[in-house]
This record gives C-alpha cells, structure tokens and sequence, in this order.
C-alpha cells in the first residue's frame, strides 16, 4: 500500500512508476532546472518565527476566496494532460475539489473536457485559458466554459514562446505522442502504467479535435497584447485571473484593466529558467498594490511550511501543482487523498508553532528577522 507522510515521497514513488518520458515532463522545468529550484531554494530561505503560550488548541485552515470561503488555503492549479499521470486523474482532481470546496483549474490542454471536469468539480472549477493567436478558437473555449457553467476565467499569459525544456525534448516527448524505440522500451519497462493507459485508452486533449479545432502545444503566442486583454475583459463577465505574473509596473497595469484577481507565477520554473523567485516577486506586488487586491501564488510550494511562508509574503490564496499528479502517479486518488491530508495537517502544525489560529491576516511579522 502506497504511504504517502511529504510531497517527496510522492515524487519519489511517482518516478518509480512512471514512464521516463512521462515522469520527465511532469517534473521537468526550462533550461537544466536551476530556475525551478531556485523557487523552492527562496522560499525555504524565509524563516518561520515560533511564539509560545497564545492557546492555539482550536485553529481552522478556512480562508475567504472572493465572495465565498475556501475549505483548505491552498487549490489545485490548472496543468495540461493530468491524465499522463494516471487514467482519469483531471476527475480526480476535480472530485476532490468538491470535497474541500477549493478550486481546481480546468487547463485549455486538459484530458478530459473542461464540461467533464466542471461537473464532476460541482461549481468548484476554474477555466485556464491561454492567450492563443486564433482570437475565434480562445472564444470559441470560452463560450464552452460559460455554457459549462465556469464562473472564473484564469488567463495565462507567461507563455509566449514555450519554453525549452531539454528533460523532455530528450524523452522524445510530444502530444499527440510518437512511439519509436525509445518510447517502446520505456513503456515495456514500466507496465503497470502502460497497461493501465493501454486499457483505458492513451491520453488526448479532450478540448479538442473534431468540430473543436486543434491546439498546437507548441504554438507561437507572442501576439497577444493589451488590446486583447482588454477585448477579453469585456467579452467575460464572470471574474478574471491573470496568471504568470512577476512584474510590480504588469500587476498595476492589470488592476487597472479591470482584472479580478493576479496570480503570481513562473509556470513552476518551466518557462524561463533565469526568472527572479516569485516569493519575492509576490512580496513586491503586494507592497505596491495594497493588502485589499487578492493576489494568488504558485510556484516552488511543497509544503505546509511553504503554504504559511506564501500567505506571510502576501498571497490571498495558494495553489500547488505537480505535486499533486505525484501523489495521483504514485496512489491514485487514495494518494491524492494522502498528499492533501499531509499538506492540510503540516499548515495547521505550522500556524501551530507560530501562535496563529488561522491563516486570515497572516502578515511579515511572522517571519523570522534577518
């Protein structure tokens, strides 16, 4: 039976289990990966400072997320083709969603459709969409979600260009995939998940195909500007999220545009290696904003510690991705299940040891100085 006590040991069992290729790009970041771990290396260098004595037997990991309130402080951020990791894995996210009233993202490249995953999410899915250079396709999803029944739109815009990421372009790794030899041996060297896959189908993008069109991973967004923001804001009338933000002068800008709330990201490092740490960019963005605009973060969180240091740093809400198709890989949705529980029980030992009762009004004076 799978044990699952840190988000390492998801990964770990995870990459026991799947295909090279696979595990590769999950796990695989721009450049050789020091971006990615500098995110995490940023957020582990801010210290935690404990307090004693302030009777914290009864603490709640609720937090208000727009107009409503979160189960748990952290979501599900939105990732293509979860069901790589194990068959029906974007439903299994979905469902836990409903479980602990907190977000899932519903990606433009999922493998199940966004109308699968809004159900099986009940009211609890966020809508990805990538700035794509077919205005009519982006709508053309957008009509879909709003038929669907999504109530937020999460707009990434880090994307222009996909990055490089050479774990993967080495695997050989490509959507739909093309099986030569290296692809034969790793999957007849990992059978469970071949198996598995094989019965249930090989992984599509559930978005498209047929009368909805194709969607190129690889294509070119460059073109995407304010002008299409702004067309964008005023075709969506549900909440809008901007996702893959680091610059202060950007997040000023998109507050003014009308944009709901910013989500402060570096794709999980998987874009541009050389990208400052985004702890600090939220840091930043917050300073310049104001402690009243809701800002969102992901990028780098592993833990419940992590969780405490991004909400101490200015996030509003936390979202955590890879992880979470580890623990999918490596149990299924009973690992799923585990990792969500470690993380909800690391958060409240760490309010625990911090004298806090709740993550609401989680400040900078938590951390330790110097």
């Amino acid at each position: 039976m799978t044990i699952i006590h840190a988000s390492e040991d998801a990964r770990r069992i995870a990459k026991r289990r799947l295909p090279w290729m696979v595990y590769d790009y999950i796990d695989g970041a721009a450049g050789d990966g020091h971006g990615e771990q500098r995110n995490r290396d940023a957020i582990r260098a801010q210290a935690l400072q404990p307090r004693i004595l302030n009777d914290v037997e009864h603490r709640s990991l609720e937090v208000p997320l727009f107009d409503g309130t979160a189960g748990l402080p952290f979501g599900i951020s939105p990732m293509g083709m979860c069901n790589l990791a194990a068959p029906g894995a974007d439903l299994m996210l979905a469902r836990a969603a409903t479980r602990h009233r907190i977000p899932t993202g519903a990606s433009t490249a999922a493998s199940s459709s966004l109308e699968d995953i809004g159900a099986a999410a009940g009211g609890n899915a966020w809508f990805q969409l990538y700035f794509s250079g077919n205005e009519d396709s982006s709508l053309a999803l957008i009509e879909r979600a709003e038929a669907a029944g999504y109530d937020t739109l999460v707009v990434t815009v880090d994307v222009p260009e996909v990055g490089r990421r050479p774990r993967e372009l080495r695997r050989g790794f490509t959507m739909p995939f093309r099986i030569g030899p290296s692809q034969f041996i790793d999957f007849a060297c990992h059978p469970r998940w071949s198996l598995t896959s094989l019965f249930a189908g090989a992984p599509q993008l559930a978005n498209f195909g047929g009368s909805h069109g194709d969607f190129d991973r690889s294509a070119s967004r460059a073109g995407a500007d304010w002008a299409l923001l702004d067309r964008l804001r005023k075709r969506w009338s549900g909440r809008l999220i901007v996702k893959g933000v680091l610059d202060v002068e950007d997040a000023k800008r998109l507050r003014d545009a009308g944009v709901d709330a910013i989500q402060v990201s570096s794709h999980g490092g998987r874009q541009l290696a050389a990208t400052p740490p985004p702890i600090h960019a939220l840091g930043r963005i917050r300073e310049a904003l104001g402690t009243d605009y809701p800002l969102f973060y992901d990028s780098g969180i592993r833990s419940g510690e992590d969780i405490v240091t991004a909400y101490a740093m200015g996030a509003d809400f936390v979202l955590i991705g890879r992880p979470f198709l580890f623990a999918i890989a490596a149990g299924g949705e009973k690992g799923l299940t585990q990792l969500i529980d470690v993380l909800s029980k690391e958060t409240s030992i760490a309010l625990a040891q911090l004298g806090r009762s709740s993550l609401r009004g989680l400040d900078r004076s938590v951390l330790a100085p110097g």
